[in-house]
């Protein structure tokens, strides 16, 4: 939990694995203090924050289902109580379901994917953005997906949450940049994580192929676009959508 004087103080929602435990550990490597928001993923949380506190860092795991509003105030109220009023917010906590056609998928399922994915989103940004308001300072990043922009054959779901994701930032920058607040989105393509552990070799090779690059997408990679858009570098960008995707 130790914490540092340093740049200032992050919330990274699902941010035990995946591209989430890249952009904290970007940030905590660049003197942030992070706050890492988990619903499953407890044992790698808690893990992560060891490994940083060890290195340095100031690091705390909070358990939040951040579709629920009560739990997205929890991750805020217990960044503030430990570190301090928070200076960015990253959403990037998402779920999917397996591939299938739009005639298989339950309208309970549907809305899962929406809650989570979009209104984690809406939860934890209305959450912070009083404190940032106040102080008339702050930045918010957003992860989307490539399907939120293309949309995703048997992905109705997910494509709809994510493509609710850029509309969503595009909105939320406009209304609140006269307070000094930034609103931003990454758009990842394949990259190589949990999420996408479930494709074979074969749909994970041909998705490379379809990439200009000819390959699959690092945690980290995304992670670098992230760290651009919250931090002071990226000073005069706001509602921008940010391709990670290899050129697919």
């Amino acid at each position: 939990m130790s914490g540092n004087k340093g740049k200032g103080n992050v919330i990274v929602t699902g941010g035990a694995t995946g591209i989430g435990m890249a952009c904290v550990k970007a940030f905590a490597k660049n003197g942030y203090n992070v706050v890492i928001g988990f619903n499953s993923s407890g044992e790698a949380a808690r893990a992560l924050v060891r490994e940083l506190i060890a290195d340095g860092s100031g690091a705390i795991a909070v358990k939040a289902d951040v579709s629920r509003p009560a739990e997205a105030e929890k991750l805020v109220l217990k960044c503030i109580e430990v570190f301090g009023f928070p200076d960015i917010l990253v959403n990037n906590a998402g779920i999917a379901l397996p591939q299938k056609l739009i005639t298989e998928t339950s309208f309970d399922e549907f809305l899962r994917v929406m809650k989570v994915n979009a209104g984690g989103a809406f939860n934890c940004s209305r959450a912070v953005l009083p404190h940032m308001i106040r102080r008339h300072s702050g930045s918010i990043v957003n992860i989307s997906s490539v399907w939120g922009r293309a949309g995703g054959s048997c992905e109705v779901a997910y494509s709809a949450s994510k493509g609710a994701v850029i509309s969503f930032t595009k909105a939320l920058a406009k209304e609140v940049g006269p307070s000094g607040i930034r609103v931003n989105c990454v758009a990842p393509g394949v990259i190589d994580t949990k999420m996408n552990a479930a494709l074979s070799s074969d749909v994970m090779a041909d998705l490379a192929d379809a990439a200009s690059l000819c390959r699959i997408g690092k945690p980290e990679e995304v992670a670098d676009a992230v760290y651009y858009l919250a931090t002071s570098g990226a000073s005069f960008i706001t509602g921008a959508v940010l391709d990670v995707d290899g050129g697919l």
